[in-house]
């Protein structure tokens, strides 16, 4: 009795004699490495599961609802509001003021937003979000010409076809000069 299956790649149907069960063979057609099933295992013996370990989901289930519930806290963080101190009032020159890391990312944030809401076509809350940019003056096309010279834009960004987004950021960018 002959063994016949269909060829993976091309789907012709084979027609294998008995002792070629269990083997590889090639397809006649597409000359591919096909395997030959085995008449012995496929009639008479299925395959024994492993019992289902309870445990192990109920902890790999309770770890993902750990990672969620750290992710939403780090997520729901504000950054620390600056205090305000005399010597910031005195100073005449904005991009003199010393920036914390979170006011830069905001900036770099806001940024983002703001080319997003362009290339959205939402020209009243880019206006709105550029007002916010406004006051960090060369800090900003800083970061503009960071992202106008990264390789891969930013992943809010990476639908906007370049050319677009390029115009978008020397538009932002002469608004800010």
């Amino acid at each position: 009795m002959a063994i016949i299956f269909h060829c993976d790649y091309c789907g012709k149907k084979i027609e294998a004699g008995d002792n070629a069960g269990g083997k590889w063979g090639k397809c006649p057609k597409c000359h591919n490495k096909v395997y030959v099933p085995d008449l012995n295992i496929a009639d008479g013996e299925e395959l024994k599961l492993s019992p289902v370990d309870e445990k192990e989901i109920l902890r790999k289930k309770q770890l993902m609802m750990e990672t969620f519930q750290v992710e939403q806290d780090i997520l729901s963080q504000k950054a620390i509001p600056q205090e305000e101190s005399s010597s910031a009032e005195d100073t005449s020159n904005p991009d003199d003021i010393y920036l914390p890391k979170t006011a830069e990312n905001d900036m770099t944030t806001n940024i983002i937003v703001c080319l997003r809401q362009m290339a959205d076509g939402e020209l009243e809350n880019a206006e709105a979000t550029m007002q916010l940019i406004l006051p960090f003056g060369d800090k900003a096309v800083a970061v503009l010409d960071k992202i106008a010279l990264n390789e891969m834009p930013e992943p809010e960004l990476a639908d906007i076809p370049p050319q677009v987004l390029s115009g978008m950021i020397r538009n932002l960018r002469t608004q800010l000069s």
